[in-house]
């Protein structure tokens, strides 16, 4: 899993509260299990005016003008504003594979639905709640500022406006904070007991050997 120390990103202002899981990636994206690929569908309901498939190309599809991924303003954002209750609906987690896959590293929002957010940090994406005054704040100044970015510290804890004029502090559970900071999800945690767990199963090859 990728580490995330510090980011500095374009900011993508998604206006809209309780988006859920199946308008962040459509159901019939989630045949596959492959953590990657999922980008190009990323809000595909929203981003197009037709219906996507799977294994399909987007090549030659309508594009929704006013949506707000396709405004080249935000081209190559990859901090997330959102509304309360993002990631709301079933617990996909291919939701956090599409964004992060898209290119997203970070979302900030006043509140997440719970699945949604533990997900985001086993896929390296950093879900941050704010204030619903301070997210207020951040979508008037991205509408604002063309080109608006933020620089993200999670060492820190800290949401910073690019000149250095804003700083929002949010919190973080410390276990999460340190799998971030290393780029552990729960297979990375495991493996770095890799040692222990290979002279185990020597072990019990020798004391057990019908097991095996």
């Amino acid at each position: 899993m990728e580490k995330f120390i510090v980011h500095n990103g374009l900011v993508l202002p998604l206006d809209r509260a309780n988006v859920d899981t199946d308008a962040i990636i459509p159901k019939q994206f989630l045949k596959s299990i492959k953590r990657s690929g999922f980008g190009p569908n990323l809000f595909d309901a929203w981003r197009y005016l037709d219906e996507g498939q799977p294994n399909k190309s987007n090549e030659g599809r309508p594009v929704n003008p006013d949506f707000v991924l396709n405004k080249p303003l935000y081209r190559g954002a990859t901090v997330l504003l959102a509304r309360e209750n993002f990631g709301c609906g079933s617990s996909r987690e291919h939701a956090p594979w599409a964004l992060h896959d898209y290119g997203f590293r970070a979302i900030i929002a006043p509140s997440y639905a719970d699945i949604f957010f533990n997900n985001c940090y086993q896929n390296g994406l950093l879900p941050i709640v704010l204030k619903a005054s301070e997210v207020d704040q951040l979508f008037h100044d991205a509408a604002a500022f063309p080109g608006f970015r933020l620089l993200i510290d999670l060492g820190e804890q800290s949401v910073a406006y690019a000149d250095g004029s804003r700083r929002y502090r949010f919190e973080l559970d410390a276990f999460r904070k340190y799998c971030l900071l290393n780029g552990l999800d729960d297979i990375g945690l495991s493996l770095r007991h890799a040692d222990k767990i290979k002279a185990f199963e020597e072990r019990r090859r020798a004391e057990q050997p019908w097991l095996f």
